[in-house]
């Protein structure tokens, strides 16, 4: 029951954010001149856009580029992914204890992972994994479909647009932080997170938006640390 019912709230809202975000992913890889099923493993097996389009980029360099890139690649898909550690850690010990609660860890992307630390904390706790699986794989197969979209619709998806729908989920997970500005940790990330992001104008395009996250995090941390002290 409630595996099913966490399915339907992910085809709500998320999905259509989730949709946006993978039917643009999907029109980059076709413009970039690359095949649908690489399209496809790249959206279900890294499951993070920053680091797809970190691959997008590597694989369409110019020349023999590509293939010295390889490592380079990996190495940015996976720093550009790395904010999924500290969200598995935050979300695990809701997910109830023992080996059972690995099965939701790999569907944990920005959206999922944000509405499960909202709904959650207010469910029994014998339901929380199968509310999490049924949204985290409902909206896994979305970018998968969305890809697949993407990928046949590239010469209608293309210039402004193209970048405006990649930008969808991110401002959508801004939302739901924005709407969880009751809680003090909340605000205090978002606060943190908006003083930090002017840093992305005057940083290296490669290092801006990392090095922006790094201080905004620590800045938050450091205030609740302070708080909490107090």
């Amino acid at each position: 029951m409630m595996f099913r019912s966490a399915c339907r709230e992910a085809l709500g809202a998320p999905a259509l954010a989730m949709a946006a975000t993978f039917l643009a992913f999907g029109a980059a890889v076709q413009a970039a001149g690359l095949g649908l099923g690489w399209g496809l493993a790249a959206a279900l097996l890294v499951y993070g856009m920053p680091g797809q389009m970190v691959l997008v980029t590597a694989v369409t360099l110019p020349g023999g580029a590509a293939s010295l890139a390889v490592g380079p690649a990996v190495l940015g898909a996976a720093t550009a992914n790395a904010r999924f550690l500290p969200m598995a850690v935050a979300l695990s010990p809701w997910l109830g204890g023992g080996a059972r609660r690995w099965w939701g860890l790999p569907f944990i992307a920005v959206t999922p992972w944000a509405m499960a630390m909202r709904r959650l904390p207010g469910l029994p706790e014998a339901s929380r994994l199968a509310w999490f699986l049924g949204f985290g794989l409902t909206s896994w197969l979305v970018a998968g479909a969305a890809t697949l979209l993407g990928h046949a619709m590239a010469p209608l998806v293309e210039g402004p647009l193209l970048a405006l729908l990649l930008f969808v989920n991110p401002l959508y997970f801004a939302l739901i932080l924005t709407g969880e500005m009751r809680a003090i940790a909340s605000r205090r990330a978002v606060i943190c997170g908006c003083c930090a992001a002017p840093l992305v104008l005057f940083l290296p395009a490669g290092w801006a938006l990392l090095a922006a996250g790094l201080l905004g995090g620590t800045l938050a941390f450091l205030w609740g640390e302070r708080h909490g002290r107090r």
